[in-house]
């Protein structure tokens, strides 16, 4: 993959204005067929910025530098809105996640989440979010067509967060949970807070996390720390596999199958009585791969099949902005889906030497 063109920018900057065009949308067959031991590939995530108002320790590296692309080199919306309509619903995808970065920096957000919500063959929009700014963005979010929202929560207490988002002497914690009542005031449900377990950091606060989940319909998903971009701290920390948390919750409540779930990769438990869920992404200790419904889209149009594998990787950026024809490019995306089977699980190392070349932030998280 050729090196891209980087620049240093303010972290807390935003991205150009951008006004999405609503194209006349066009009915296609769907010809991405599940077999009998596959599952439907309908899920997209994208990432529309590579930056970030935080800089948490799981998803860039601590004390280094962080560059940035030029705005140039993202892809706008109406760029955006033309693959969706032109390759990615063609082969079948309905559902799709908004990522950075942070995506709440990107201008025209919302304006952006309206135009794919109104295309008939959407069945989902979802965002993720540190949740910093959401608390006057949740409702014209929600309003515009957003159906679910997943905010980042790594620790209830306000010192551990800071230190974990690398807040450099300003509280973040109470702007984050400002964000989540404002979410949860605008209708969001289910309403996700993701929390990333790093040992000796907060592994002391799982059950209070999950504490939330009693008496509001709030879905906690514990996720295991994974070594991108991150390795020092990874190397030095490691991570909590997902069943001695379920132990832990099992022991304080005891634990039932959730009645709520998602399109992700998380296995969903309930609190007998609570209103909400417990949920545990266990891409370290219990590989989930077989049953990935996803690709990536990161914000400068490379599409990647698999988190792990940086080696099968298109580049839809440059065709698009060469004026090509996308139905090509929507053959080459159909064999990449194609091939995803293989690669989730069998591959899913072998596009990688050493130390990843993009961080959590860069990827889309």
């Amino acid at each position: 993959m050729p090196d891209p063109v980087l620049i240093k920018v303010d972290p807390v900057g935003e991205a150009a204005q951008v006004t999405p065009a609503i194209n006349p949308k066009i009915n296609h067959p769907k010809i991405n067929s599940p077999t009998a031991n596959t599952p439907t590939i309908n899920y997209l995530r994208i990432s529309l910025i590579d930056r970030c108002n935080f800089q948490c320790q799981y998803c860039m590296p601590d004390g280094e530098t962080i560059e940035y692309l030029q705005r140039t080199m993202l892809l706008s919306n109406d760029e955006l809105l033309r693959l969706l309509e032109e390759v990615f619903i063609p082969l079948g995808m309905t559902r799709f996640r908004l990522t950075g970065g942070e995506p709440l920096l990107r201008r025209g957000l919302v304006e952006l989440v309206q135009a794919i919500a109104q295309f008939p063959e959407t069945e989902d929009i979802s965002l993720t979010t540190n949740g910093f700014l959401l608390a006057k963005l949740a409702e014209p979010l929600y309003k515009a067509g957003l159906n679910r929202i997943n905010i980042s929560l790594d620790s209830l207490e306000p010192e551990v967060f800071d230190t974990l988002v690398g807040s450099k002497g300003r509280s973040r914690w109470q702007d984050v949970w400002d964000g989540i009542q404002a979410a949860y005031q605008a209708g969001f449900d289910p309403l996700k807070l993701n929390v990333v377990v790093i040992p000796e950091v907060n592994d002391h606060e799982v059950e209070a996390l999950a504490a939330l989940t009693l008496e509001r319909r709030w879905h906690v998903r514990f996720i295991e720390f994974m070594p991108i971009g991150n390795e020092a701290l990874f190397g030095s920390r490691g991570w909590v596999a997902s069943e001695d948390l379920r132990l832990r919750i099992r022991d304080r409540w005891g634990l039932t199958a959730g009645q709520v779930a998602g399109n992700g990769p998380a296995d969903v438990f309930q609190i007998p009585g609570a209103l909400g869920t417990v949920g545990f992404i266990s891409q370290m200790s219990e590989c989930f791969c077989d049953r990935c419904n996803r690709m990536r889209l990161s914000a400068d149009g490379w599409l990647r099949p698999c988190l792990l594998n940086e080696s099968s990787q298109l580049d839809l950026k440059t065709p698009l902005r060469q004026g090509e024809d996308l139905v090509a490019v929507r053959s080459q995306v159909q064999e990449l889906i194609t091939q995803k089977p293989e690669i989730n699980f069998k591959e899913r190392d072998a596009g990688t030497t050493g130390r990843y070349g993009r961080t959590m932030s860069q990827i889309g998280g």
